[in-house]
């Protein structure tokens, strides 16, 4: 699967996006979401989701957009995005840049 994460800051206290991924079917923030009706070389929106934009099957992978919610530990200045993560398999770590943690 080909992740593209479209990150924003949450409101204080909101939980930050949680992401895995296992074949065709993705989960966001726990809800498990089967792309596998996705056609090679066909595309799919799904609407009332986390997802932007169509989702699609290109190659036999799977390519969507998430909107993903930064948390409380994630830096106000973050890099450049959309951020690409490819061939996503398992838990999907964010790569915000986080805030020192205070001692």
């Amino acid at each position: 699967m080909k992740l593209t994460l479209s990150p924003q800051v949450g409101l204080p206290g909101a939980p930050e996006t949680t992401i895995s991924v296992s074949g065709d079917t993705i989960a966001i923030d726990g809800t498990p979401y089967d792309l596998s009706p996705v056609p090679e070389g066909g595309e799919a929106t799904a609407k009332d989701s986390p997802f932007i934009g169509k989702i699609t099957r290109v190659d036999g992978v799977i390519h969507c957009t998430v909107l993903t919610v930064l948390g409380d530990t994630a830096e106000g200045d973050q890099p450049d995005s959309p951020w690409i993560i490819e061939s996503a398999s398992g838990d999907v770590e964010i790569p915000a840049i986080r805030k020192e943690a205070l001692e």
